[in-house]
């Protein structure tokens, strides 16, 4: 029988925790080993066979995880041109995601839960890992079972909740309802022994985080059950996110939300988690995710024509390494798009962090911050510009 496996050598580790200079073993789809020289037991063993990346001085890292990311595809706010199509395996690769959680967005209707859950699965079987929320903006939104706590407990993929406020695009739902499915998310959580975390879209409406806020101090549900993401979409709701958080709450930056990305307006997300950092907020409640393959409407002021603005699935990778350039440690930079992310959604596996026994999902940088290699469950998806594709991919 031969046993395959992984050796990554000459990187600078880090697990998130700065390990230094060290070898990372991966085995059956496992990391064996962090330790130098470790994988040179294993070398002489009958059948044992490894393929060898070179780091060459860079830097080696959990994979990203990204915890709001449209993968079955989004949009439609402008009309049906405007939607857009499913992500392929490589879109998450390049970008150094080894973990993506699928959701839906404005359109609860045309696009389908059964859709996502299936590609959720496609993109399982092609080599990373996923999963999904129920529901969509609207409250109540669509289920696969009929109702929220039956989804999180009857389907394994489904990890928590998706809801909108504070945008005109919402429901327009009251805070009792909110309590209500918040609920149904935690509790299904409970019985499932998942996260049952509330994702929720934040938009520019005045109220913006004020309704959990409410929520929370009118029930018993804990702050922590709700991820507001989209923090950065503008200076105003930045600020109210530092007040939020400091409430006991947690924090989602979204990446594919810039001015890089054509949104006027929005703080740079590396910036954002700076100035949430410098502020006095817990690193542990500050994550970063992409929102991929979502897009929105735009007016163009000079012009009046509506311009569609869709966020970079290859934003959460940028953004990461803005973020070490900007001064943030790169343990710091990585707790904030893996490890806290991996510990919200209770991901288990070993998700968002390098430890023995845990998936091997590893992205490999080079000394300029450039993505070198990426390890998604011991299988080598990206290697020197060569790319496993998906199996529809041209």
């Amino acid at each position: 029988m031969t046993i395959r496996g992984v050796i990554i050598r000459n990187g600078d580790v880090y697990a998130p925790q700065h390990l230094g200079h060290a070898d990372v073993t991966v085995v059956g789809g496992q990391v064996f080993s962090l330790q130098p020289d470790a994988w040179r037991e294993l070398a002489g063993v009958k059948g044992f066979e490894f393929e060898q990346i070179d780091a060459a001085g860079g830097m080696v890292f959990p994979g990203l995880v990204d915890i709001h990311c449209h993968f079955g595809g989004a949009g439609g706010e402008g009309g049906p041109v405007y939607r857009t199509p499913p992500l392929q395996l490589s879109d998450l690769t390049t970008a150094g995601i080894t973990t993506a959680i699928g959701l839906l967005g404005t359109d609860g209707c045309g696009r389908s839960l059964r859709e996502l859950l299936l590609k959720a699965r496609a993109l399982d079987e092609e080599g990373v890992s996923t999963w999904i929320y129920t529901g969509s903006y609207q409250l109540p939104g669509p289920t696969l079972t009929g109702d929220v706590t039956s989804d999180l407990l009857l389907i394994d993929k489904v990890l928590g909740l998706k809801v909108a406020f504070s945008d005109h695009r919402a429901s327009q739902s009251s805070v009792e309802r909110l309590r209500e499915y918040a609920a149904q998310s935690r509790v299904g959580g409970i019985l499932a022994g998942k996260s049952g975390i509330v994702m929720v879209h934040i938009g520019e409406g005045e109220d913006r985080l004020e309704p959990l806020l409410r929520a929370a101090r009118t029930s018993d549900i804990p702050l922590t059950q709700f991820v507001p993401t989209h923090l950065n979409r503008s200076r105003r709701v930045l600020e109210q996110a530092v007040r939020y958080v400091k409430s006991g709450g947690r924090v989602d930056v979204t990446s594919g939300v810039s001015e890089r990305c054509f949104f006027p307006g929005a703080v740079k997300p590396s910036r954002a988690v700076v100035e949430l950092l410098n502020a006095g907020v817990p690193i542990e409640h500050v994550t970063m995710s992409s929102d991929g393959n979502g897009v929105m409407t735009h007016i163009d002021e000079r012009t009046g024509e509506t311009q569609p603005l869709m966020a970079p699935v290859a934003s959460l990778f940028v953004e990461f390494c803005d973020m070490i350039r900007e001064g943030l440690p790169p343990e710091t930079a990585s707790r904030v798009t893996s490890a806290n992310s991996a510990d919200a959604l209770r991901l288990g596996h070993g998700k968002g962090r390098l430890v023995v026994g845990g998936d091997a999902d590893v992205i490999v940088l080079t000394p300029g911050l450039e993505l070198k290699a990426v390890i998604a469950r011991g299988k080598t998806l990206v290697n020197d510009g060569a790319v496993v594709k998906g199996l529809f991919e041209r």
